[in-house]
């Protein structure tokens, strides 16, 4: 009887002496409750700021279809960047628009609008379409890529697969800035164009192209274009930067064509192996960069200048080229009537000659 007596005792003293250490602890601590409440509130801040910034641009947006012979042949999105008097202005993508014989687009109210396209750009993949500006829901907010850090958060908005998933909205982060991507212009090229954008993996599928990439302001700060699709890839997409979009807008919306330097040659790249081949072209083996030319147009600033077929360019100014997709790359910084140096490989000896550009209309 007794040494239950003393069991209990000790019980009862471990009881309220482990209460009384566990008081202590707690007071000394800080309350779960604050840090738990912190940072729902920072959450709630960024949710915040993520449902204004796409607010600010989804009635903007817009779905692009494009007819031929009355028949529906392909779908993307874009958004309506500019509006006067009488027009509202739609930015997209020119590999969007070529080819049709009718477009329209989709307002997010549902209505659908016949749409004109004034002008378009494959080399920049951008064109420019207008609606009645009675039409227009509302006018994107444009950004800029200045500021635009590796890392910030962005989104993209867009018709997936169409029309069906049109105001589909992905989120993700800028993965890289002035990333250079070369694409074709045909169906047949390869490496033809190379281009500046900005990387990301907010989710871009086929039918978001021409649609904004957003920041977390809401300003548009690049044109969703295309992404790497292979079965062990995933979430890198590109963007043109919104201020390379805008650079000939001027030109576009009068439908002008963009004038850009030609050299006045046809062009190979050194892996070509079999063009280079039929075409009777015979390349040194310590040439490993360059871009190979296969003929020479009469009557250009290349002819003009002595360059001739099977010549290697290795550098255009002071910029050395890697192929030929970097070379039309650095000829298109420069303007008609521009003198340039071209500094170029033939016959096992490395040459340099002055060219004068001309226009790609001339």
């Amino acid at each position: 009887m007794r040494k239950r007596i003393i069991i209990s005792i000790v019980i009862i003293l471990t009881f309220f002496l482990g209460g009384a250490t566990n008081y202590l602890i707690i007071r000394e601590l800080p309350l779960p409750t604050q840090e738990v409440q912190k940072v729902i509130t920072e959450h709630k801040i960024e949710e915040t700021a993520t449902f204004e910034a796409i607010d600010k641009i989804y009635d903007a947006v817009v779905v692009v279809e494009t007819f031929n012979n009355e028949q529906s042949s392909s779908s993307g999105t874009g958004f309506v960047y500019k509006k006067d008097d009488k027009k509202g202005y739609i930015i997209t993508n020119n590999h969007v628009v070529t080819g049709a014989d009718k477009v329209e687009i989709i307002l997010t109210s549902g209505e659908r609008v016949s749409a004109t396209v004034l002008g378009s750009d494959d080399i920049g993949d951008i064109a420019v379409l207008s609606i009645p500006a009675d039409k227009v829901i509302k006018v994107a907010e444009i950004g800029n890529t200045k500021n635009t850090k590796v890392g910030s958060t962005v989104f993209a908005i867009g018709a997936p697969m169409g029309s069906e998933y049109s105001g589909t909205t992905t989120r993700g982060c800028v993965s890289a800035k002035d990333r250079m991507v070369s694409f074709s212009l045909s169906d047949i090229g390869s490496n033809d164009i190379l281009m500046r954008v900005i990387q990301t993996d907010a989710a871009i599928n086929p039918g978001n192209s021409g649609g904004p990439l957003i920041n977390l302001a809401g300003e548009v700060i690049g044109v969703t274009s295309l992404k790497l699709v292979q079965e062990q890839i995933e979430g890198i997409g590109f963007a043109i930067p919104i201020e390379d979009a805008l650079k000939h807008m001027d030109l576009l919306e009068k439908g002008e064509k963009i004038k850009r330097p030609v050299l006045g040659v046809q062009l190979l790249d050194l892996d070509e192996v079999y063009a280079l081949f039929y075409s009777n072209i015979y390349i040194d083996e310590q040439v490993k960069t360059g871009a190979v030319i296969q003929s020479v147009l009469a009557d250009t600033s290349a002819s003009e200048a002595g360059l001739r077929k099977g010549d290697v360019i290795l550098q255009v100014g002071d910029v050395k080229v890697e192929d030929k997709a970097e070379l039309r790359y650095e000829l298109y910084k420069y303007s008609a009537g521009d003198k340039i140096k071209i500094i170029y490989y033939r016959d096992g000896k490395t040459e340099n000659v002055e060219v004068i550009l001309k226009s790609s209309d001339e």
